[in-house]
């Protein structure tokens, strides 16, 4: 079958690899229909992250058809048209019974090797294997496009998680630093969740127009501290979302959150350490927090402001493609020329 494969540091290519077979009684085969390009594939590909090798197949957002379940799978049939998480969980540990998913014992995260977990081929490919279905896999409801589906398994679940760890409050002031997918879909995200007012840092003019199309006010990092003293009265934002997942945007949250004001970050970190302003922090009463998308969690929660209409992600997708345009969309990612880019293995 065709799928996409990592090279080494900064390369990619599409190539045939053997199919996936079940391995497990809890497994299912799915053939991808819709499969995402994520912010974490570019730190995939970038080397960022150590357990990945050479050959290993890559991306974890898909939507497809089911083509084969283990014995013990019981939720589905083949046939089944079905939506996923981002990572496997196994649904009967204690940190799974309390929808802490992402803290199983048992958590794969599809295509990037070891670095999450165990190891798990991706879902960049015409066929991929999904231990644990009954619990990664959702059913794909009427009303829930592929394209919505697709960043429900990640993005979006992200970017709503963030919110769900703030503990926001209606007309409570959120900035946003990032204006990539997670940062756009935080701020809808927000915004859904009653926000009074959300601000989205972003260097990139293309980005900080989309943000202000959509509903957000948008400011450059050199701007940002000036925008959020104004629209609080000097005082700095209630809660800031860092969606870039490096040192530096961590430590600009801290110039815009108010005192007794929380940051949540979501953004993919790799570094191992960071010059944490303790004594800030402390003086400030400051709450600082982690999140990661759960979409086996929060997809009855999201699929219900989906199929609604209250919230349509799909407005961050602007980019359609099949296998061989692959290598030449990554590179468009990385360089910011679009925004976030789905990939249909039967074109």
């Amino acid at each position: 079958m065709r799928a996409i494969v990592y090279q080494g540091p900064g390369a990619i290519a599409v190539r045939d690899v053997p199919p996936p077979r079940l391995e497990d009684p809890r497994d299912a085969l799915v053939r991808v229909e819709l499969a995402g390009i994520c912010g974490t594939d570019l730190h995939v590909i970038a080397g960022d992250f150590a357990g990945i090798q050479p050959g290993a197949v890559i991306g974890h957002e898909f939507v497809g058809v089911l083509t084969a379940i283990g014995s013990a799978v019981t939720g589905f049939a083949v046939g089944d048209r079905v939506m996923a998480s981002d990572f496997t969980a196994c649904g009967r540990c204690r940190c799974c019974e309390r929808g802490d998913h992402w803290e199983c014992p048992e958590r794969a995260f599809f295509g990037t090797g070891t670095s999450f977990g165990l190891p798990l081929a991706g879902a960049q490919a015409e066929i991929v294997r999904v231990p644990h279905a009954d619990t990664t896999l959702g059913r794909m409801p009427k009303g829930c496009s592929d394209e919505a589906a697709i960043l429900l398994g990640d993005n979006l679940a992200t970017g709503w998680a963030a919110v769900e760890r703030s503990g926001l409050l209606p007309g409570e002031i959120v900035a946003v630093i990032g204006g990539g997918t997670v940062g756009q879909l935080a701020s809808l995200s927000a915004q859904a969740a009653g926000a009074g007012a959300v601000i989205v840092v972003e260097p990139s003019e293309g980005r900080r127009e989309f943000a202000r199309a959509n509903g957000s006010l948008a400011a450059s990092p050199q701007e940002a501290r000036e925008l959020a003293s104004r629209v609080t009265d000097g005082e700095g934002v209630d809660v800031v979302i860092e969606a870039v997942g490096g040192a530096s945007a961590l430590t600009a949250a801290f110039d815009l959150v108010r005192k007794r004001g929380r940051i949540i970050s979501v953004g993919a970190h790799a570094a191992e350490t960071w010059p944490f302003p303790l004594a800030r922090s402390f003086a400030n009463e400051l709450t600082l927090g982690f999140a990661i998308g759960d979409s086996i969690r929060l997809r009855p929660r999201l699929l219900s402001l989906i199929t609604t209409g209250a919230l349509d992600p799909t407005v961050v997708i602007d980019r359609k493609i099949g296998f061989a345009a692959a290598p030449q969309t990554y590179a468009d990612l990385k360089a910011q020329r679009i925004m976030k880019a789905v990939i249909d293995p039967r074109l």
